[in-house]
């Protein structure tokens, strides 16, 4: 059911706050967002910033590779489900996915787009890992969107290098779900009305 109600979020909102900086924890809650990507913080806090959102019914995803003293492997994930409790995790990791998945964590799984070899191998590690999105990145290649969304039916968010509303729907209009910003001013931008 969790996954369903992310996706419905998803795809009401459009819209995924990428939170990078601890002083943008609370601005979150002055827009519509479909849920928030946690990149900031330490294992000290973490607990209390998933807290705060789940307690204002918003998703949270952890970041495994970018907040600090977490780790990619078991007892972390084991640690972050049993005792973080976020909606689910974000990484760039086949393993990682996988074993979160069998935590019933939630998983978004981010490709960098940076030749059609990545692309390749992305699409093959969907195929083995099956995460419940995508994230990818630059959210600049809304085109991309586009050849991904013909090879599989996994929710598609973008993200990276977005500074306008407009760079926020060409991915939308080509097939994405939703895009990630980690600017706060285009947290508030309207993506409902193309």
């Amino acid at each position: 059911m969790r996954k369903e109600e992310f996706y419905l979020s998803l795809a009401k909102y459009k819209k995924v706050a990428s939170v990078t900086q601890v002083k943008h924890i609370e601005k979150v809650l002055e827009h519509q967002v479909s849920g928030v990507f946690l990149f900031a913080g330490n294992i000290g806090m973490i607990k209390r910033y998933v807290d705060f959102y789940k307690s204002h019914n918003l998703f949270v995803f952890l970041h495994m590779e970018k907040i600090r003293e977490l780790q990619s492997n078991r007892e972390s994930l084991e640690f972050i489900s049993n005792y973080i409790k976020p909606t689910g995790i974000i990484s760039t990791k086949n393993t990682v996915i996988q074993q979160a998945k069998k935590l019933n964590l939630l998983t978004i799984q981010r490709l960098f787009l940076i030749d059609f070899d990545a692309l390749h191998t992305g699409m093959e590690s969907f195929q083995e890992t099956k995460p419940d999105a995508i994230e990818l990145l630059p959210g600049l290649l809304p085109d991309m969107v586009a050849t991904i969304k013909k090879q599989t039916d996994i929710p598609i968010i973008t993200g990276w290098l977005i500074s306008t509303r407009e760079q926020m729907i060409a991915p939308i209009q080509k097939g994405a779900l939703a895009v990630s910003t980690g600017n706060p001013e285009l947290w508030g931008a309207d993506l409902t009305n193309g």
